[in-house]
């Protein structure tokens, strides 16, 4: 059987103009990613990454640890949803970030204040009562994904190694479809999904098996501390 890894990006530059690139932390979470790959004897024979700038960071770390030559495809099938249009959606006024930091900030605890009104936003997206408002409604995002997955399976060879580097919405989608979820389930995944995780899919003949969700030893007690989630 084929085994189709599912890389989560590294840390992003939350807070910053560019939230894509990768922070200083994300850059070597990526190396961490790479140098746990290879110490489980992973040996990929395909390398798919997301169009994202996160993505590719990501996937460079990652295979420079791994020291192979594969060529890189890019697949926009498993790019992460368009988290600011669904902030903006929300709440107009956060077209400007330097307002959205400013009210998290005045709410005392900037972190949990945006945890809870980014899942209330996502929330409303996945509701489906207002996709007009969207530049992607969930259920067009689902659709790509689901999609993008039957392009990784035939991608990857009968006894091979897929690695992909995507994010944690598609992640969550992917698991979602194979387990049997519902969309409000989807995301009780993606909150929990932990920077450069690793999450495993073998491919058979007899369908799709998920064997492992989220797996982050490798970022968990690490000195200086590598264990984050957005």
């Amino acid at each position: 059987m084929g085994a189709i890894y599912l890389l989560r990006h590294g840390q992003a530059s939350f807070g910053s103009n560019n939230y894509d690139q990768l922070s200083p932390v994300g850059h070597q979470q990526a190396k961490v990613l790479g140098s746990a790959l290879k110490a489980r004897g992973v040996k990929p024979d395909v390398l798919i990454s997301g169009t994202m700038q996160r993505h590719q960071e990501t996937a460079a770390g990652a295979v420079g640890e791994l020291g192979i030559e594969l060529p890189l495809q890019h697949h926009a099938g498993v790019n992460e949803f368009d988290h600011e249009n669904v902030i903006e959606v929300a709440e107009p006024r956060y077209v400007d970030k330097l307002v959205m930091m400013s009210d998290m900030a005045a709410s005392g605890d900037p972190r949990r204040t945006f945890q809870k009104f980014f899942q209330d936003a996502v929330a409303r997206w996945v509701g489906g009562n207002h996709d007009d408002e969207y530049n992607e409604p969930w259920s067009v995002f689902k659709l790509r994904v689901v999609s993008a997955l039957e392009d990784l399976v035939k991608a990857t060879p009968p006894k091979g190694n897929t690695l992909v580097f995507t994010s944690g919405g598609t992640i969550s989608v992917i698991c979602a479809h194979l387990l049997g979820l519902n969309d409000a389930q989807a995301f009780t995944i993606n909150w929990t999904l932990a920077n450069v995780g690793i999450t495993k899919i073998q491919a058979g003949r007899d369908g799709l098996h998920l064997i492992s969700v989220n797996e982050h030893a490798h970022v968990e007690g690490a000195q200086p501390p590598l264990l984050t989630y957005r």
